[in-house]
C-alpha cells in the first residue's frame, strides 16, 4: 500500500511537470513569433505593447517554465524516495543529467530577455565557460558565444538544442507516462490565472546601478564568485553536487555518504543565496 502511494505521488508531480512543459512550449511559440534575437530587450519589452495580450503570453511562458523546473525537482525527489532502488545506475545517471539541462533551459530564457538581469547573467556564464581549461572555448561556442554572435547561439539552444538533450536524458522515463491534460484542467486554469495576475519581470538597464541580482537559482553561485575563481565557483562546485546526486542511487556503494554531502551542499548554497538576497 505504501509503495502504491509513493508511485501515485511520483506520477502526480511528474504529470504536473509535463503539463507545465506543454504550456511553456505552446506559449513559447507565441512569444518566439515576435522575438528578435538581434534586438532582445526591445522585442521582449514590445510584446507587452504590439501583440494582443502580449504581457499575458510573456508571463505565461515565464511562469509555466518556472513551474516546470520546480515540479521536475519535486518529481525527482519523489522518485528518489519511491523506487530509485529499482532503477539501474545508468538510468539514474541520465535522470540526474537532465537536471542541469533543465536548469540551462530556464537560465537561457533569462538571458534571452536581454534586460539587466539577462545581460549580466549571460556575460557571467560566458566567462565561467571560458575559465575551463582546454575545452572552455569550445563549450562556450556551443552554449553561448555571446561576445561573438550576440544571442543567436543562446536562442537556438533554448529553442532546439537543450530541449532535444533533455528529451534524450529523460526519454526512458517519459515514455512510461501518459498525461491527459483534461484531467489536470484545474492546474492549467491556475497557471493561466497566475499569469494574468502577476506580470513576468523585465528590468531595463539603469545608470548608476552596480549590483544586479541574477535569476533566483543563480544567486548562490553569483555570491560564490565574490570569493572564489570562476572555474571553482561556477564549474567545480556545481559539478561536485551533480556527481553527488549520481552517487545517491541506492545501488551505488557511496549512496549513504552522498546523501549527507548533498544535504550539506544544499544548506551551504542556500546560505550563500540568502546572503546575496540581503545585498
Amino acid at each position: 500500500m505504501a509503495a502504491m502511494k509513493r508511485l501515485l505521488l511520483e506520477i502526480k508531480w511528474g504529470a504536473l511537470s509535463l503539463v507545465s512543459l506543454y504550456v511553456s512550449v505552446l506559449s513559447g511559440i507565441v512569444v518566439a513569433l515576435q522575438y528578435d534575437e538581434g534586438h532582445p530587450f526591445y522585442s521582449a519589452a514590445s510584446l507587452d505593447l504590439l501583440i494582443p495580450y502580449g504581457m499575458f503570453w510573456r508571463s505565461l511562458h515565464f511562469y509555466s517554465s518556472q513551474f516546470f523546473f520546480l515540479l521536475s525537482i519535486v518529481h525527482f525527489i519523489a522518485i528518489f524516495h519511491g523506487h530509485a532502488d529499482r532503477l539501474s545506475i545508468g538510468k539514474w545517471i541520465r535522470l540526474v543529467a537532465s537536471i542541469p539541462v533543465a536548469l540551462l533551459l530556464l537560465f537561457t530564457g533569462y538571458v534571452l530577455r536581454g534586460d539587466a538581469t539577462g545581460e549580466s547573467a549571460g556575460l557571467i556564464a560566458e566567462n565561467i565557460c571560458l575559465s575551463i581549461p582546454v575545452i572552455g572555448s569550445m563549450l562556450n561556442n556551443f552554449l553561448f558565444a555571446i561576445s561573438a554572435e550576440g544571442l543567436r547561439r543562446v536562442y537556438v539552444n533554448h529553442l532546439i538544442g537543450l530541449g532535444v538533450l533533455w528529451v534524450f536524458f529523460c526519454w526512458d522515463h517519459l515514455r512510461r507516462y501518459r498525461v491527459n491534460i483534461a484531467e489536470h484542467s484545474w492546474y492549467v486554469f491556475f497557471i493561466l490565472f497566475f499569469s494574468l495576475i502577476f506580470q513576468a519581470p523585465i528590468e531595463p538597464m539603469k545608470m548608476g546601478v552596480f549590483h544586479i541580482a541574477g535569476p533566483w537559482f543563480f544567486l548562490g553561485l553569483q555570491e560564490l564568485l565574490r570569493y572564489l575563481q570562476p572555474f571553482l565557483a561556477g564549474i567545480v562546485i556545481p559539478f561536485v553536487f551533480i556527481c553527488s546526486l549520481a552517487f545517491l542511487q541506492p545501488k551505488h556503494p557511496w549512496g549513504k555518504k552522498a546523501k549527507f554531502f548533498v544535504g550539506g551542499w544544499l544548506i551551504l548554497y542556500t546560505g550563500f543565496t540568502l546572503i546575496a538576497l540581503s545585498r
